[in-house]
């Protein structure tokens, strides 16, 4: 009992309840503490809102933003799954809390805030798509409560293999029975309805909606008939001045419009799947919502909405993320609080994903600590903080997506500067004031010259740890990556012959898999149905949902 999540919770309790009976008014402070829910999506763009694009159905969300705080400048630090979590979660930035691709280990010293909150006496709860470590889904430090799975995880109950899609509660193998984002939110309510005067944080993090982009059954299809515009910067010809070399390159590319996710389907096909598997991220967020409004607790119940990342859907010729192209690295972030913060707010001030846990903190009334680089955003919202700091942006190459360079940007309220790393190629400088799409690369306009040298500066100073030299690190390698170019897309692009492949090749498909002598194997087997996921609008009648 005493080494059980319960046996520690009560010792704490213990600690708490004898401090507050020796310090009299303590306990009405500690009253005032509000219960915290933490709602993390995959892959959703910043206007990915009915009340931000014309076309979308997201009657819950837009609720949010109706009532909520919108913070209309927030950003990733890293534009990835895993380490922009583990900087959502530790208020650090990728080259300090050390998770720097989504194929490194956790550190050992790897620790979340929730830990504070759970020492502090709140009951904690992680439930969904925890993504570090890669294949560990085991219970981590801080969470009372724990419902997780491996890697990625499946929206469905069978993977593409056939074999079973497990979770991981509480240290315990459970099979997954229906959809992901409902069946996760089936657990997030059970957890809250045993709530009672405790204040409480609960993380709930989605897996939507992520590739292979899987609607539920009930919104298959859901817009079928909705044409969204291709975006100005679609067209190689958009840009002026400079334009790197390895952004021509990547739009025949896996992560590119000429040969999207190496596939027949055009770029609409995958964002009409896209939007509808947000619908279901939309229908539990309802759920979530009328949960809290049907429990006051005696507390504020504070909601904050956000994302890993962004997601390009053409801009700059790309798809996915990692680049530090706006629709790339801004995310949506709302913070519903209407008793405590008003309705419909909107607040300028840049915010970054590394702020979200000294902001939480800072609500639970609990101590920022020193070394996290992300700072409170509660200062920003009451108008008492003054110039908000610049986004310092970074990414590192991963050799299985090797199409974008190691990158690294800063960008203040107007103007962004980006320069690569470890590739021959040119820096880019984005008057975003007058040039929001990022058309016009202004990095050789002698106007700029001064910017451009103070920006380099400054951008340096804030990737060095003192007076240490900033290190690039790199994971095990274990298959040559997604490589492949479509000879039927950009026939003059200067990659190796060995590396053309046709949207129907059988192999086109083997970088998800490690080399070893029984590659070829697993490749004949994950290949029909990874090509089935990849074509969107296609029936998977394997699929077992929970209506």
């Amino acid at each position: 009992m005493k080494g059980s999540p319960i046996g520690r919770k009560m010792l704490r309790w213990a600690a708490m309840c004898m401090a507050l009976l020796a310090a009299p008014g303590a306990l009405a402070q500690t009253d005032q503490r509000p219960n915290i829910i933490l709602i993390l999506t995959d892959d959703q763009r910043f206007d990915a809102f009915g009340a931000l694009t014309p076309g979308l159905e997201t009657p819950a969300m837009d609720r949010l933003l109706r009532e909520g705080l919108h913070f209309r400048n927030a950003f990733v630090t890293t534009s990835l799954c895993s380490p922009s979590r583990a900087s959502l979660i530790t208020g650090m930035a990728m080259r300090n809390h050390g998770v720097v691709d989504n194929n490194s280990p956790t550190p050992e010293n790897f620790r979340p805030f929730s830990v504070q909150l759970d020492e502090a006496g709140y009951d904690t709860a992680f439930i969904g798509k925890w993504h570090m470590g890669h294949a560990d889904a085991s219970p981590k430090p801080g969470f009372d409560r724990w419902v997780s799975f491996e890697g990625q995880g499946n929206y469905g109950p069978v993977d593409a293999f056939g074999r079973p899609s497990l979770f991981n509660v509480d240290g315990e193998e459970v099979p997954q029975r229906g959809y992901i984002t409902d069946e996760l939110t089936d657990y997030a309510l059970d957890w809250l309805e045993d709530r009672s005067e405790t204040p409480f944080f609960l993380y709930l993090s989605h897996k939507a909606a992520h590739l292979p982009f899987t609607p539920a059954a009930r919104h298959r299809g859901q817009y079928a008939e909705t044409d969204f515009p291709r975006p100005p910067s679609w067209s190689p010809d958009a840009r002026t001045g400079p334009v790197p070399m390895w952004l021509s390159m990547q739009r025949n590319s896996w992560s590119g419009v000429d040969f999207t996710y190496y596939s027949h389907s055009p770029l609409i096909a995958f964002q009409r799947d896209y939007y509808a598997s947000l619908s279901a991220v939309d229908d539990n967020l309802a759920r979530i919502l009328a949960w809290v409004e049907a429990n006051p607790n005696g507390r504020d119940t504070i909601i904050i909405f956000t994302s890993d990342n962004g997601f390009m859907f053409g801009e700059q010729g790309l798809i996915d993320k990692r680049a530090a192209y706006e629709s790339s690295i801004r995310v949506p972030l709302i913070v519903h609080a209407p008793a405590r913060f008003g309705q419909g707010r909107a607040v300028e001030a840049i915010a970054r994903n590394i702020d979200i846990a000294p902001t939480i903190l800072d609500l639970a009334g609990l101590a920022v600590p020193d070394h996290y680089d992300g700072r409170s955003l509660l200062p920003a919202v009451s108008g008492a903080e003054g110039e908000s700091p610049a986004l310092v942006y970074e990414y590192f190459w991963e050799f299985n997506y090797p199409q974008t360079p190691s990158t690294f940007a800063l960008r203040t309220d107007r103007y962004k500067y980006i320069q690569y790393h470890g590739v021959w190629d040119t820096e880019e400088l984005f008057d975003l004031h007058a040039d929001p799409d990022e058309l016009v690369n202004l990095i050789g306009d002698p106007d700029h010259a001064e910017r451009v040298r103070t920006m380099r500066a400054e951008l340096h100073q804030a990737l060095s740890r003192g007076d240490a030299r900033p290190a690039i690190p790199f994971t095990t390698r274990f298959n040559q990556g997604a490589v492949f170019w479509s000879p039927d897309a950009a026939a003059s692009v200067p990659f190796p012959p060995r590396w053309r492949r046709t949207p129907d090749a059988a192999d086109r498909y083997e970088h998800i898999l490690p080399d070893g002598p029984e590659k070829d194997q697993q490749l004949q087997a994950i290949t029909p149905a990874v090509g089935r996921i990849l074509n969107p609008g296609a029936d998977d009648g394997e699929e077992v949902e929970r209506e």
